[in-house]
């Protein structure tokens, strides 16, 4: 299975992470963050960036990972204001006992930003993790309307 981040080009020729807190892991768990689709990667950017890092500095990562060690959070499962960043903390613990127990190499959450999206988080330090491979790395060509959308509320 293919998944995409989009990344600075310093970053963006490795699946290197940088151990910073999550909504699904607390400081220091090495999880890598990825999304099912190009177009999720770039809302999620939107979202944490906060009107930097769209122009061609950044890079769309292609990564492929062989998809049968994967564990899925359901949305059902979550508490009921989930998507609140007061919840990280619940679900920042639900991430940490996932990444400690390493029954996994993926988990599967949902977007909180959009419905019906899933986000794919990868632990570094599990063993299969050598298995994920950066397979492209794509130039990202943004359009200058979404720079100057974000300039405008922020």
């Amino acid at each position: 299975m293919l998944v995409f981040r989009i990344a600075h080009e310093k970053y963006a020729n490795s699946l290197s992470v940088s151990g910073f807190a999550g909504r699904w892991n607390s400081a220091g768990k090495l999880v890598l963050y990825t999304t099912e689709n190009v177009s999720l990667a770039l809302l999620e950017n939107m979202m944490y960036r906060v009107g930097t890092g769209f122009n061609n500095e950044y890079k769309i990562m292609v990564i492929y990972y062989p998809n049968e060690n994967l564990e899925q959070i359901i949305t059902s499962d979550l508490p009921e204001k989930w998507r609140d960043t007061q919840s990280y903390s619940e679900l920042q613990e639900m991430g940490d006992l996932w990444y400690d127990e390493q029954k996994s190499l993926c988990l599967k959450v949902p977007s909180s930003i959009v419905p019906g999206n899933h986000n794919l988080i990868f632990n570094t330090t599990h063993p299969e993790f050598k298995n994920v491979k950066l397979v492209d790395v794509l130039p990202y060509e943004p359009d200058e309307r979404i720079e100057k959308l974000l300039k405008k509320y922020k």
